[in-house]
């Protein structure tokens, strides 16, 4: 090649070579991952099933997407601070999960939001209606009643004489306050009695607990949210010292000692969750994409539990488990 050809073509490479480049570069996206518990890391219970939905439309950590990670860690007032603090990182969606996440994020404006298990976003004032949600939010709704009514008659399946049912929730959240109400309902059409044990801060579980034992039920039923899922060792405890078969409302609660749980299947959830993210990334508005219900569920068992409780599954109940623990 003659010298002057040669450099001709360095020169034409260096005009379009960075130009190329920067063309070819994907961009990068901020998404907010807001939670009433610790800083959501990659293996959380969501977040995992997060992560390979958004891997699945192209989404890469690392890649083309950035976390921006926030926790309460149990303390419900810093939530409102943490939702400005994503504002101010310039976050272009925010994954929030629970209730006063939820709300922490929906009363800052401009910040686009995808919510999940925060109870019926309806009745707490989230959404207008599931169709048009208004405002900056979306997500996966809660089917409490349905979920309730599958939880109590495997528990049925279970201890066939089951009579009553002790509840355990959050009384100072709203979203599990009204999950709570869906469950007791239907406990009613069932037959079944119900113990109401409402608890607010951590030292009321000891109260939780001596009227469980003062008046002893058949079975707990306990509503997942940050306050009651970081008390749960407490409560499996109880559950294991007084012979008392629990129900769960997600999977990794049973992985980590619960005895069994009917919930929304993760994975189709947050993939759900994952698809409402990149429908806003390319540009939708929250209010204008209706709410999702979930479609897919699992019941996971721990055999391992059942055992120490003394409880002997039936074969057609243990053949019915998605997941058995052993």
């Amino acid at each position: 090649m003659k010298r002057r050809e040669f450099i001709t073509l360095l020169g034409v490479a260096t005009i379009a070579g960075p130009g190329a480049a920067i063309a070819q570069s994907p961009k990068t996206y901020r998404i907010g991952l807001l939670s009433a518990l610790a800083p959501p890391s990659d293996s959380s219970p969501f977040v995992a099933p997060l992560i390979r939905g958004l891997e699945k439309l192209g989404y890469m950590p690392g890649r083309n997407v950035v976390f921006e990670r926030r926790g309460a860690e149990g303390k419900v007032d810093r939530l409102p601070r943490l939702a400005e603090e994503l504002v101010g990182s310039k976050v272009d969606v925010t994954v929030v999960t629970g209730f006063p996440a939820a709300l922490a994020l929906r009363q800052v404006s401009g910040v686009p939001a995808v919510a999940f298990a925060a109870g019926d976003p309806v009745a707490t004032g989230l959404v207008q209606s599931l169709a048009r949600p208004g405002g900056n939010m979306t997500g996966v709704s809660d089917v409490p009643t349905e979920l309730t009514a599958k939880r109590l008659e495997l528990l049925k399946d279970l201890v066939p004489n089951l009579r009553r049912v002790a509840m355990l929730w959050n009384a100072s959240d709203l979203g599990m306050t009204l999950r709570y109400q869906a469950s007791e309902a239907a406990a009613k059409v069932m037959g079944i009695a119900v113990q109401p044990l409402g608890v607010r801060e951590p030292d009321d579980f000891e109260q939780a607990f001596a009227a469980m034992t003062r008046e002893k039920p058949d079975a707990i039923l306990m509503v997942a949210d940050s306050l009651t899922t970081l008390n749960r060792k407490h409560v499996f405890d109880f559950a294991m010292a007084n012979r008392l078969p629990a129900i769960y409302e997600f999977d990794f609660l049973v992985r980590d000692g619960g005895l069994m749980s009917y919930s929304v299947d993760l994975d189709e959830a947050m993939g759900r969750v994952a698809a409402l993210v990149d429908r806003i990334l390319k540009g939708a508005k929250p209010a204008d994409l209706p709410l999702e219900q979930p479609t897919h569920f699992k019941f996971a068992l721990n055999l391992k539990t059942a055992k120490a409780l003394g409880l002997l599954v039936p074969p057609p109940l243990l053949a019915r488990a998605d997941e058995v623990i052993e």
